[in-house]
């Protein structure tokens, strides 16, 4: 069967919790990319599953929330001290004006998403650095490059070991909604009611 999704999320969440049907026979065709390509793919008949940020719109493919997935706003050490040391530290939008942002976008989706949410503000900044995917991200931010807002299941074990910091903890985190969507007709293949069975069940847990 043919699951896709977005890389991170695949990489951190779902074969975890699928290895167990692999080990039990359960053959996968895995593909990663953006929401809006990967539901196109799914109306072509490539995709059995998709695990999609966003409810596709019409009546054409069938989906239902997953889990929701909570972004933080984090930077390594070093700018999380220099923030901290701000004359207008409770300021989190003049305390970054300065620090470089790092994204996967040039249109900033996630990071504007959460200036609107969680500040009330649009954000004005530009992307210092652009990657093409949100483990680069991390891996930028992480060695110091600058700041961005990531999923908090791809970052946890960097705030964890201290390698990044949260910069804001607002009272109500940003979430987005997943949504598990399959293609008409996708039932009738056993394996992939094995497959949205288990990461239902699995997605309580996230």
């Amino acid at each position: 069967m043919h699951l896709a999704g977005p890389s991170e999320l695949l990489c951190v969440r779902v074969l975890p919790a699928l290895a167990p049907l692999v080990a039990d026979g359960v053959q996968l065709r895995v593909a990663q990319g953006l929401t809006e390509p990967l539901l196109g793919e799914m109306r072509a008949g490539r995709h059995d599953l998709v695990i999609a940020t966003r409810r596709p719109r019409g009546r054409a493919l069938a989906s239902v929330p997953l889990a929701d997935e909570e972004y933080a706003l984090v930077a390594a050490p070093a700018w999380a001290r220099k923030v901290a040391e701000h004359p207008e530290a409770d300021d989190p939008c003049a305390t970054l004006r300065d620090v470089p942002l790092v994204t996967y976008a040039e249109d900033l989706p996630i990071v504007r998403r959460y200036w609107r949410t969680v500040f009330g503000k649009q954000l004005t900044a530009r992307a210092a650095v652009t990657v093409p995917n949100l483990y680069a991200v991390l891996a930028a931010v992480a060695s110091g490059a600058g700041y961005s807002v990531l999923p908090r299941s791809l970052c946890e074990e960097h705030l964890g070991s201290g390698r990044l910091v949260l910069l804001w903890e607002p009272e109500e985190p940003p979430l987005n909604t997943l949504f598990l969507t399959q293609r008409p007709g996708a039932e009738t293949n056993p394996d992939v009611v094995r497959v949205r069975d288990c990461l239902r069940t699995a997605a309580r847990g996230w």
